[in-house]
């Protein structure tokens, strides 16, 4: 493909994403495919000879398209929003065409400067102090096993350079809430604690983490010969947005030498707005941060801040220095290959930069704001109803619901839940998650998506009202 035949398709593609994005409101939120449907309609090897684009994009339109969930719907209130606002799409578009990497600070000075501006910016938006320096991540997932594997190092001394967990006479020990994301426990195996190694603290009635029970979790094991090594607080948990005490954890890990880790991914977001900064009191006593500007925020999937106190230790944990990558200005830049885990990077901070620069500070937060108004109403609406019930407190965009008719309880009223939840979306007319909670099934209406409006959330309530009801 010559400039100027990518510049026709291009034109064509852009149209084609446009009309997309413009036209989603019609379709069904969830995929309507069964499976398999998708790939019993793709060629079963791939093409001899060049296919026109004409074909690709008829492709699109009637085999990939039909075969999707829209997460940029305006009834989509599933899983976390994850808008990837248009300004973004540009920026990624952009970061692909420029078909540049990062490998040092001289194979591509323009995206390592970019990296180190945007995520300062970020910090700036978030209300932390000039004390945290980041880098950009996939995602959380990453970050988190990357926290766990700096706090390994620090509580042997660096074993890494010597036999490794492996040479250690006492087992490390990892503490998460019972609410931790799923990608904790999953970091924590993959850095080698073990299983029987990782803790789950017991949560309150809000199902935020109690640091009593840390404080007394940490001195039991350490009684018994065992070295803890790092705590894993949530602000903003997956199943409920619940909000660890960072501050009363933060005390718990100075007395005892713990690397505390704050997983914000989705919540982290909402520190742009200042009102909201409360949530996460003693963030400045963490070693590390994450927050995904990919969910609520705007940018396209992926990006994660990784933030951290100590960039020297990430560095020298991280580090790799082979011949043909060093460089003579080595010295004078940052060289983010040593921040991460991939020898390489793509250019991910355009995205950011595209979304900041377009939407601007008070455009990103006028958005949060109404989305924060529009989870009060429906909690407000739910909580007066008779039979419907909201079972967590609603701190952000995520309203957790059940609807408990009279005479059902137990396994029945978890199959109930399941069952109207199901009806919703198979409906095709707006999405929930549901979601076990204490040991019960409820759903989580999660809201965010760009497009939702206040229309949108009014509609979700009654179709959810007439589904329990057909039951």
């Amino acid at each position: 493909m010559t400039p100027e035949e990518f510049r026709a398709a291009g034109h064509r593609l852009i149209d084609w994403i446009a009309d997309y994005r413009a036209t989603l409101a019609n379709d069904p939120v969830m995929a309507q495919t069964p499976p398999g449907a998708v790939k019993a309609k793709l060629p079963t090897a791939p093409p001899d000879s060049p296919e026109p684009i004409d074909a690709i994009l008829h492709d699109l339109d009637t085999i990939i398209r039909p075969g999707l969930t829209l997460w940029q719907h305006p009834r989509f209130f599933g899983f976390f929003p994850s808008n990837a606002l248009l300004a973004s799409v540009l920026g990624d578009l952009t970061s692909t065409g420029l078909g540049v990497l990062g490998l040092n600070g001289q194979a591509s000075p323009a995206l390592t400067e970019l990296e180190e501006v945007t995520t300062d910016w970020m910090r700036q938006m978030f209300g932390l102090s000039p004390a945290w320096s980041g880098v950009i991540q996939d995602t959380a997932s990453t970050s988190s096993l990357i926290a766990l594997i700096c706090a390994r190092e620090r509580t042997t001394n660096y074993a890494l350079a010597r036999g490794g967990l492996q040479s250690e006479d006492a087992p490390l020990i990892i503490y998460t809430s019972t609410q931790s994301h799923s990608s904790v426990e999953k970091a924590a195996l993959l850095a080698g604690f073990g299983r029987e190694h990782v803790r789950q603290v017991p949560h309150d009635a809000s199902f935020a983490m109690r640091a009593d029970a840390l404080a007394a979790m940490v001195a039991e094991d350490a009684a018994r010969g065992r070295r803890p090594c790092a705590v894993v607080a949530t602000c903003g948990t997956t199943s409920s947005t619940a909000l660890d005490p960072i501050e009363a954890i933060a005390r718990v890990a100075d007395a005892h030498g713990l690397w505390l880790h704050v997983d914000a991914a989705m919540a982290g977001s909402a520190m742009i707005l200042p009102e909201c900064r409360w949530m996460w009191d003693g963030v400045e006593r963490a070693d590390s941060l994450i927050v995904n500007p990919h969910k609520w925020l705007g940018v396209a999937f992926d990006c994660t801040l990784y933030y951290v106190r100590d960039p020297e230790h990430l560095v020298r944990v991280m580090s790799t220095n082979p011949s043909y990558l060093r460089t003579a200005v080595d010295a004078q830049v940052r060289t983010y290959r040593d921040w991460g885990i991939p020898l390489g990077r793509r250019f991910r901070a355009l995205k950011l930069w595209f979304l900041v620069r377009e939407q601007g500070i008070e455009g990103l937060q006028r958005r949060l704001r109404r989305d924060l108004e529009n989870a009060a109403w429906l909690a407000e609406e739910v909580a007066r109803t008779p039979d419907w019930r909201v079972v967590a407190p609603v701190p952000l965009q995520t309203v957790c619901v059940r609807h408990e008719p009279a005479g059902l309880a137990g396994d029945d009223l978890d199959r109930h839940t399941q069952a109207w939840a199901a009806r919703l979306n198979q409906s095709g007319a707006a999405y929930v998650t549901p979601a076990v909670l204490d040991g019960r099934w409820m759903v989580r209406v999660s809201i965010g998506a760009e497009a939702t409006e206040r229309a949108d959330v009014t509609r979700l309530w009654q179709l959810m009202q007439d589904q329990a009801r057909a039951l």
